[in-house]
C-alpha cells in the first residue's frame, strides 16, 4: 500500500479538495426528521455515505456524535467507516485524541490499527507535547495511515495557548507545524497533516510542511475561498482540504440534495487544485 499522504493527494486530484464531515448532532437529526438515538444516527450516516462515497477526497465522521449513544452509536460508526472504506473513500476519524505513553498507544491502535474502528487517519491533539504523539506517528507510518495535528484552531479560546511565543520567537502553533514538517521530511507528500482554522486572522508558516492542511471553519462558521487565500500562500494551496460539514449537511436529508451541495462547493474550491 502507498502512504496515506500519497493516497490523499491522489484522491484530491481525482475528486477535488473537499473534506466533508458526518456530524449527526441533535439539531441536524431533528431537521432531517430523524430520531435522536442510534437508529436516527444510522439513517443519517447511511445517507451521507451514499452521497459522499466516491465523490470527495476525504470524509470525516465526528466521533463524539456517535459516542453519545454508547455502544449502539459506536456500532453505527464502525459500519459507517467500513462502508466508506469499502467504497474506496478515505476516512478521517475526528477523534482529537491526545494522551501519553501506553494510553496514546491504545488510542493509536484503535484508530490507526486494523480493528473495527480502524480508519485512514485520525485527528490528534499535541498539547501534552508533540512528543506525546509518538505512538500514533509511529503506528501511522508502519500502517501507511495518517494523522492530522491540531496546530492553529479556529476556536477563540485557543489563542491564549497556541499564540504564546517561546524564546526562539516561534508561537506554539508554529512549533506544532514545524514538528509536523520534520515528520514529513523526505516524503513524496507527507502523511502528517495540520489543522488550521479558516477563520483565523493569520496562520503559521506552512511553507515547509510538505503535507495536507485541513481547514475547518468553512461555510457556516464564516470561512471561505477568500479567507483560505489570505491564510495560505499560493504555492501551498494544492495541499489545502477545506472541511465542510454544516454547509453540506444542512442541505439534507435527501441524498440528491447532499450530492448537489457537494458539487457546488467542489466547484467553488476547484481553484485549490490549480
Amino acid at each position: 500500500m502507498t502512504t496515506f499522504g500519497v493516497r490523499l493527494r491522489d484522491s484530491m486530484r481525482e475528486h477535488g479538495p473537499l473534506c466533508v464531515g458526518i456530524d449527526p448532532h441533535p439539531p441536524l437529526l431533528r431537521a432531517w426528521g430523524l430520531s435522536e438515538d442510534a437508529s436516527g444516527v444510522a439513517k443519517f450516516a447511511d445517507a451521507c455515505v451514499r452521497a459522499f462515497a466516491g465523490r470527495v477526497a476525504l470524509v470525516k465522521p465526528q466521533v463524539a456524535f456517535f459516542e453519545t449513544y454508547g455502544s449502539a452509536g459506536i456500532l453505527v460508526l464502525e459500519e459507517t467507516i467500513a462502508a466508506l472504506r469499502e467504497a474506496g473513500t478515505l476516512v478521517l476519524a475526528d477523534a482529537k485524541r491526545g494522551d501519553i505513553g501506553s494510553t496514546m498507544d491504545a488510542y493509536a491502535h484503535a484508530w490507526l490499527g486494523n480493528g473495527p474502528l480502524g480508519t485512514d487517519a485520525v485527528t490528534v491533539s499535541p498539547y501534552l507535547g508533540f512528543g506525546s504523539l509518538t505512538p500514533a506517528l509511529d503506528l501511522a507510518k508502519a500502517n501507511d495511515r495518517g494523522v492530522f495535528v491540531l496546530a492553529a484552531t479556529s476556536n477563540p479560546e485557543a489563542v491564549e495557548l497556541q499564540n504564546i511565543t517561546g524564546p526562539d520567537g516561534r508561537t506554539i502553533a508554529q512549533r506544532m507545524v514545524d514538528n509536523a514538517a520534520a515528520a514529513n521530511a523526505g516524503a513524496e507528500f507527507g502523511s502528517v497533516g495540520v489543522v488550521i482554522g479558516a477563520t483565523l486572522d493569520s496562520a503559521p508558516d506552512l511553507s515547509k510542511l510538505n503535507g495536507p492542511i485541513l481547514m475547518p471553519g468553512v461555510g457556516a462558521q464564516g470561512g471561505g475561498a477568500d479567507s483560505i487565500r489570505n491564510l495560505v500562500p499560493a504555492s501551498d494551496l494544492g495541499a489545502v482540504l477545506p472541511n465542510v460539514s454544516r454547509e453540506v449537511l444542512k442541505a439534507g436529508p435527501t441524498v440528491s440534495a447532499l450530492k448537489d451541495k457537494v458539487a457546488e462547493l467542489a466547484a467553488e474550491f476547484a481553484f485549490l487544485q490549480g
